[in-house]
């Protein structure tokens, strides 16, 4: 097939391209800047570049390429976009990403619509953000948590809206977990090493996980399945914070963890932070697993921090 990758030059994009090459699809993949139109040739793609908020520049990519196939991975979290990680103003830190997920997507499905490409396939976010009610693990029939009145609210509202756009068309959203592997987790690791990355209260919140590499492969079932709906691409083992984040400092060859009361992280880490690591909620890959055959490369973080980090 023809496949669009819009964000071709990202952390799941550079893994995307070569997967969607080797099994013989025709790829164009998007970047914002000229630097990187040498690094997808070297993946395999045809480049363009494509700034994904402007609605004339996303419909010229998308008719010049001709595709079957749209795969949007738009995002604009590395700091070269974002700025340095701050998830006690998440809403200004995701606010690049927020416009993607809401503006970028209408572009792509009105070049979509004005070319005839009726497959589309979308990253979503699912890792901690499940309902904050029942069981610690959810299931796609579960809504995301809304965390209204946090500084995630904003971000949250951006998911909900690029899902429900691409379930009016019956393209398909993935959930990805917590990206991790060269390039997606690097930050987070420094800032263990520096033990600047605190386990919160009992640390009792879920997180779901995914390597950069399992993200690409599910993209590359939905896009040959025609997949529709929405799928929960995590690893198999989501997990509390107490038992990933000790791990995590190990396999980055840190000291543990400090230990921070809820009282002191709230108004230093914020509302987020807190949730996330004492009220999170992880997810289930049941059903990518049984409706798109998907198998995890690294079922467990376990295993993916220990030999996927470098």
């Amino acid at each position: 097939m023809r496949v669009f990758v819009a964000g071709g030059t990202g952390v799941v994009g550079r893994r995307l391209v070569p997967q969607l090459v080797e099994r013989g699809h025709q790829v164009t993949a998007t970047t914002t800047s000229d630097r990187n139109l040498g690094m997808l040739r070297q993946l395999g793609a045809e480049p363009v570049v494509m700034d994904g908020l402007d609605a004339a520049s996303v419909g010229q990519a998308v008719a010049t390429a001709r595709p079957d196939v749209i795969v949007h991975q738009m995002t604009a979290i590395a700091p070269a976009h974002a700025g340095k990680a701050d998830i006690k103003h998440m809403d200004r830190w995701f606010a690049p990403t927020i416009r993607l997920r809401t503006e970028g997507t209408d572009h792509l499905l009105a070049a979509a619509e004005a070319t005839g490409v009726t497959r589309f396939v979308a990253q979503s976010y699912g890792s901690w953000n499940g309902v904050r009610e029942g069981g610690w693990v959810k299931t796609e029939d579960d809504p995301l948590d809304a965390l209204a009145g946090t500084a995630a609210e904003k971000g949250m509202a951006a998911i909900r809206y690029l899902e429900d756009a691409v379930r009016s068309v019956d393209g398909a959203a993935l959930r990805f977990g917590a990206l991790y592997g060269p390039g997606a987790s690097d930050d987070q690791a420094e800032l263990v090493r520096k033990r600047q990355y605190p386990l919160v209260g009992d640390g009792a919140g879920h997180s779901s996980w995914l390597h950069l590499d399992d993200a690409a492969s599910a993209t590359v079932l939905a896009v040959e399945q025609n997949a529709t709906g929405v799928f929960n691409i995590v690893d198999d083992e989501p997990a509390p914070a107490r038992d990933w984040l000790p791990y995590l400092a190990q396999s980055a060859g840190a000291k543990p963890p400090m230990h921070v009361p809820t009282w002191l992280a709230r108004p230093l880490a914020g509302d987020v932070a807190v949730i996330m690591m004492t009220e999170g909620r992880g997810f289930s890959n049941a059903k990518a697993r049984r409706e798109l055959a998907w198998v995890p490369r690294y079922p467990s973080w376990r295993q993916g921090f220990r030999e996927g980090l470098a």
